[in-house]
């Protein structure tokens, strides 16, 4: 069995997602809403990585990774001091030891949508 990947995240970040409520007249409203604080490690991607998101049609600039019990979904935001990380993939291994997020940094924290 694999080590706890707990004593690795070094980081607190905000994880946001985009979610649609009745706005009351009979239509909708779409905002972010925080979800909570999620303890990470983010992690620059290896080239074979950044290839294979390229082919995909992704722009996978880190990989964030988090406790395999975080639901953190593809659309999320992983927000920090240094910007915010789109989630655009979300991998789990076989033995549950972490939850991978392939993401794009967005400089400044600027809202996805």
């Amino acid at each position: 069995m694999m080590p706890p990947i707990g004593m690795h995240l070094n980081r607190r970040l905000d994880q946001w997602r985009y979610q649609t409520t009745p706005d009351g007249s009979g239509g909708q409203v779409t905002t972010w809403t925080q979800l909570g604080t999620v303890r990470a490690r983010v992690s620059q991607p290896t080239a074979a990585e950044r290839v294979a998101a390229q082919q995909a049609g992704a722009e996978h600039t880190q990989t964030v990774y988090v406790q395999p019990r975080a639901d953190v979904r593809r659309g999320d935001e992983l927000r920090g001091p240094e910007g915010a990380w789109r989630v655009k993939a979300v991998f789990r291994p076989s033995e549950p030891v972490y939850l991978r997020a392939d993401c794009e940094l967005v400089q400044g924290g600027e809202p996805y949508g």
